[in-house]
């Protein structure tokens, strides 16, 4: 859970170091995904005095007064990075943190230990927790951009995630839809999730882009990335995330890696992942033209929730 990653920082997962915990994901060594062939409240953020308040979408959240953290969150926004505040204070206007860290009933210390604590890495389990709760809400009002959610009579996708997990119902629900890969996908050596390492950058935007793009990832090698974005270390990049790195780069100024880790040439792509930075990257879904974002849902007048028009923000997709 989000609430263990103290711990975590300590002795790393299963009981390796962190260095350890951030190895190479088996499971972008594989063959590709989602390609033709194979199935795949301290701080109100600042208004940005440069935004045209008549766009249909924007790249940064709006400041409206609805946005605040739900009673009961107990995030420090004074932690988080300025400019990543805004994105998170919408992210935990909606609630999904809490509803993605139910805890069992004989955890003793959960009562004392933050739902969100935005500078520390988030684990692969909470963050795929994350990822299908946030398509959902976003696309609450669309059924056929929904994600399914893993039944417990599912045969699970890995053999680290048994029906009793946590997080199973996400982790299997993304397998089976083919955002995460696994043997499904043709990834034979992806047999283990690891649920509790830590996130990496280069798996972040692996299984976030597609849902995006609703699009199958173009062809990439390292030449084609490094041209489109410039980063010293491509070479570092698995092949897989490679497709999804270029691809993201098509969003232009919504891309994920530029509104989450901001301008850089060194994309680091097995450097952990902090909570903050996964909730800006889950801030919105869409490509360059047409999306949906945490401002947007917050700015729906209640009223129309549930109703065919509130499947229609601003931009719809």
């Amino acid at each position: 859970m989000v609430s263990g990653l103290g711990l975590l920082l300590a002795t790393g997962c299963a009981g390796s170091s962190l260095q350890d915990s951030l190895q190479a994901d088996p499971q972008l060594q594989d063959r590709p995904v989602f390609s033709n062939e194979a199935p795949e409240t301290a701080a109100e953020p600042e208004p940005d005095p440069t935004a045209d308040p008549t766009a249909a979408d924007e790249t940064s959240p709006s400041d409206n007064t609805a946005d605040a953290p739900r009673p009961g969150t107990t995030a420090q926004l004074d932690q988080v990075p300025d400019d990543l505040r805004p994105y998170v204070q919408n992210w935990l206007a909606l609630g999904l943190v809490q509803q993605s860290v139910e805890r069992p009933n004989n955890s003793s210390s959960s009562a004392t230990t933050p739902d969100f604590q935005p500078n520390q890495p988030i684990t692969r389990g909470d963050f795929a927790q994350w990822l299908l709760a946030a398509n959902n809400k976003f696309y609450q009002d669309t059924p056929a951009k929904r994600i399914r959610p893993g039944t417990s009579s599912a045969t699970p996708a890995f053999q680290d995630v048994p029906s009793s997990h946590r997080h199973f119902a996400a982790i299997q629900g993304l397998a089976e839809a083919g955002i995460i890969p696994s043997a499904k996908t043709g990834n034979a050596t992806a047999v283990n999730f690891r649920p509790d390492a830590p996130l990496t950058r280069e798996t972040l935007v692996l299984w976030k882009v597609p849902l995006d793009t609703r699009a199958a990832l173009p062809t990439a090698n390292a030449e084609a990335v490094n041209t489109a974005w410039g980063f010293q270390d491509t070479a570092q990049v698995e092949p897989l995330a490679l497709r999804a790195v270029l691809a993201d780069h098509q969003n232009g100024d919504f891309a994920n890696i530029r509104r989450t880790f901001g301008y850089t040439t060194l994309f680091q792509p097995q450097k952990g992942v902090t909570q903050a930075e996964a909730a800006a990257a889950l801030w919105r879904f869409g490509n360059q033209t047409e999306g949906i974002s945490a401002a947007d849902l917050l700015g729906r007048p209640s009223t129309q929730s549930g109703s065919p028009e509130s499947a229609n923000p601003t931009n719809p997709l």
